[in-house]
């Protein structure tokens, strides 16, 4: 029998029989004003924060709230089953934690207790190049947890070859590449408050601590760690790349790999021919391109482009369980979230975590039933209409 991640929600009822009531609320859009009250404007900031004047953020929740699920009554669904089948690997749900860097920010367990939750539940955790945990470290905090690795490609090819290998060497089992920052966008939150992590060694983790990095500087981090913190500035980014460059990802890694930050079905078809395994349709939640296309506006057209051809993952502006219902009916195999794990762990570290992706998964399995669903693959675009606006 499957699980039924729909029994959180007694569980609750339960503790509140003994007077319990959960630590964070069940209503996950109301955690980042939680985290703008507890914790510092330069962290809520940084996690909060988008390129502008937040539009595309604002777009990202619009497009999704536009789309209204139509349920359908009377079908069978007191057994559910809502696992699927990504890069090759079984999961329990159609979820993956999204890469988030600098998680250190937040909380000092930073990515090994989002690792940790993450796994407690099944579910893979995607590790962020920039993170302030070492990625062998955090897998070994995860221990047989399904895990991934996200990667900015650097400059500098020796680098992000060691970084590859490491990751391989360390559990990771698909490469999630992120194409849409070859440079940092105009970012007002953490502009205002001249707030950039990585300027004080805090997102450096990997690098500082990767051999072809260390190789580059005259003296080891702990001795001149101004200069480490210049050498990454330099290569962390690389807005030279282009298709071609795939090419070196591919013979240095031999597992899956999904290309992060496609919008358009013209890059969707580059990268089947290219043949990488997968994409997510994702605008960075609205952190790069002020004015983008909404990444549920870009879904369905990327889908098509795809035709079977490529696994579309979604992601930006996943907040509710209805809002997965309505990704997979657009044709996403699953989804990443981010930003409500990231106020979770600030709030509450890995308990935070692991109330996020409970919340979230019970929701989606009742919004799933409720509407007339005992599995994600049923899902259609049929499933929706589009308010007009």
């Amino acid at each position: 029998m499957a699980k039924h991640w729909a029994d959180f929600q007694y569980e609750i009822y339960l503790q509140g029989m003994t007077g319990v009531v959960p630590r964070l609320p069940t209503d996950l859009t109301r955690l980042e004003r939680l985290a703008e009250q507890r914790l510092g404007p330069g962290p809520v900031g940084y996690v909060a924060g988008s390129a502008g004047t937040g539009s595309t953020a604002v777009a990202n929740r619009a497009a999704l709230d536009r789309r209204r699920i139509v349920p359908r009554m009377l079908r069978d669904v007191q057994e559910r089953d809502l696992s699927v089948e990504v890069c090759g690997r079984a999961l329990p749900a159609p979820l993956a934690l999204a890469p988030v860097g600098v998680l250190s920010i937040m909380h000092p367990d930073a990515e090994s207790a989002a690792a940790r939750a993450a796994a407690a539940q099944g579910l893979p955790y995607i590790l962020s190049s920039a993170s302030s945990t070492p990625m062998e470290q955090v897998a070994e905090a995860m221990g047989d947890g399904e895990r991934w690795f996200q990667l900015y490609w650097a400059k500098d090819r020796e680098v992000t070859r060691s970084f590859l290998h490491r990751a391989k060497a360390a559990g990771y089992t698909a490469l999630f590449v992120t194409l849409d920052t070859p440079l940092l966008a105009w970012r007002p939150r953490d502009l205002d408050q001249a707030y950039l992590p990585f300027l004080h060694g805090v997102g450096t983790a990997n690098y500082f601590s990767d051999p072809a990095f260390r190789a580059g500087l005259a003296k080891p981090v702990h001795e001149d760690p101004d200069a480490a913190v210049r050498h990454f500035v330099g290569m962390f980014a690389d807005p030279a790349k282009t298709w071609p460059d795939l090419a070196f990802l591919r013979e240095n890694w031999d597992g899956p790999i999904v290309l992060k930050g496609i919008l358009h079905p013209d890059d969707a078809l580059r990268a089947a021919e290219a043949g990488v395994d997968g994409v997510v349709v994702s605008n960075h939640g609205g952190r790069q391109v002020a004015g983008s296309v909404a990444a549920a506006d870009a879904l369905p057209r990327v889908v098509e482009a795809a035709a079977g051809r490529l696994t579309v993952l979604f992601d930006s502006g996943i907040r509710t369980g209805d809002d997965i219902v309505k990704a997979l009916a657009l044709g996403a195999k699953s989804v990443l979230v981010g930003r409500p794990y990231a106020y979770g762990l600030g709030l509450d570290g890995q308990a935070g975590v692991e109330h996020v992706l409970r919340c979230l998964l019970a929701e989606f399995d009742l919004t799933l039933a409720l509407s007339g669903h005992a599995s994600p693959a049923t899902l259609t675009a049929d499933d929706l209409i589009e308010e007009s606006v």
